[in-house]
C-alpha cells in the first residue's frame, strides 16, 4: 500500500508485508529447568532491593523450594557478599556453573567472575545487557522452582533487557516510607504494565524501628504511604520490613541466610503454594 507506515501493530490490513512482532526472549538452555522467574525492582537505588531479593531466596529455600538468584545489578553487585561467597564461579565445556550458598541457593553475579571484586564495572549499557542475557542462557541453573532476579535500580535499558529477554512471571517492587514513594513506585509499576509483566505486590523496607527498651515503633523516615499507594494501583502490600541493626550486621558478615524476617512469611507461603503452576 502506498500509505503504509510499516507499523504492523496499528494496522488492520492483512497484506503480504505484514510481520508479527519479534520476540526477544532468550531460550532456556537444556541444562536449566526454571519454573518461575521473579524480578525484584525499585524505582531508585538505596531502598534495599538486593536485601529483599536475598531474604526471599533464603526463606524460600528454608521452606524447601529450589531457588536461585540472578544478580542483574551488574554495576552494583552485592548478592555474593550477603551470602559470604568469595569463591569464583566455575565452568565446564558448555556452560557457566552457578555458585551455591551454604543452604543450596544457586547464584550468578558479575562479582563471581571478576579477579578483583573491588574493580569497577565500567561498561556501557549494551555490554551490560549482553552479560545479563548470558547469565540466563549460558548458566547451567538445573532444576529451580524460582529464579529471583535482582534488578538494577530505575527503569533504564538494563531493566528493559530483563523484561524483554527473560520470561519474567512477576515482579516485586521495593520502596521506603518517604514522600517520593508514590512517584518511585508508580514508575516501576508503569514500566511493568508497559511490558505486560504482573506486579505481585509491594515491599516497604526501613518501614519503622522498634525501640529495644520500650518496644514502641518509631517511623524514622516518616509515616508510611505504602497502603494508599498499593490501593490506588490495585496491588497488595507484601511486607513492611523494619530497620534492624542485627539484620544489617548479619548481611554485612555474609549471614543473610540466618536472618529471620518473619514479615515475609505470608508471601513465601503463597510462593510455596503456587510453585510450578
Amino acid at each position: 500500500m502506498s500509505d503504509c507506515t510499516h507499523d504492523c501493530s496499528t494496522c488492520s490490513q492483512n497484506c503480504s508485508d505484514r510481520t508479527e512482532p519479534q520476540s526477544f526472549l532468550k531460550p532456556m538452555n537444556p541444562r536449566s529447568n526454571i519454573k518461575k522467574v521473579i524480578g525484584v525492582v525499585s524505582g531508585k537505588g538505596g531502598v534495599g532491593k538486593s536485601l529483599v531479593t536475598c531474604l526471599l531466596a533464603a526463606k524460600c529455600r528454608k521452606a524447601g523450594l529450589k531457588v536461585g538468584i540472578l544478580d542483574a545489578d551488574i554495576t552494583g553487585p552485592s548478592v555474593p557478599k550477603s551470602f559470604g561467597i568469595t569463591s569464583r564461579a566455575m565452568q565446564d565445556e558448555e556452560f557457566l556453573l552457578p555458585t551455591e550458598t551454604a543452604s543450596g541457593i544457586k547464584m550468578m553475579s558479575i562479582n563471581l567472575l571478576l579477579e578483583d571484586v573491588n574493580a569497577p564495572v565500567v561498561w556501557r549499557g549494551p555490554v551490560i545487557s549482553g552479560v545479563i542475557g548470558q547469565f540466563w542462557s549460558d548458566v547451567a541453573w538445573g532444576e529451580l522452582d524460582y529464579l529471583f532476579v535482582d534488578m538494577p535500580p530505575g527503569t533504564g535499558d538494563v531493566a528493559l533487557t530483563v523484561f524483554q529477554s527473560l520470561p519474567v512471571d512477576g515482579i516485586v517492587i521495593v520502596s521506603t516510607p518517604q514522600d517520593l514513594v508514590k512517584m518511585i513506585v508508580n514508575k516501576a509499576y508503569n514500566m511493568a504494565e508497559m511490558m505486560d509483566v504482573p506486579v505481585l505486590g509491594l515491599v516497604e523496607n526501613m518501614s519503622y524501628f522498634v525501640c529495644p527498651d520500650c518496644g514502641k515503633k518509631h517511623r524514622i523516615f516518616g509515616e508510611s504511604q505504602i497502603d494508599e499507594t498499593a490501593e490506588e494501583l490495585g496491588v497488595p502490600v507484601l511486607a513492611k520490613l523494619p530497620i534492624n541493626p542485627d539484620t544489617a550486621t548479619m548481611v554485612d558478615n555474609g549471614f543473610v541466610e540466618k536472618v529471620a524476617a518473619p514479615e515475609l512469611d505470608d508471601f513465601v507461603d503463597v510462593l510455596c503454594r503456587v510453585k510450578g503452576e
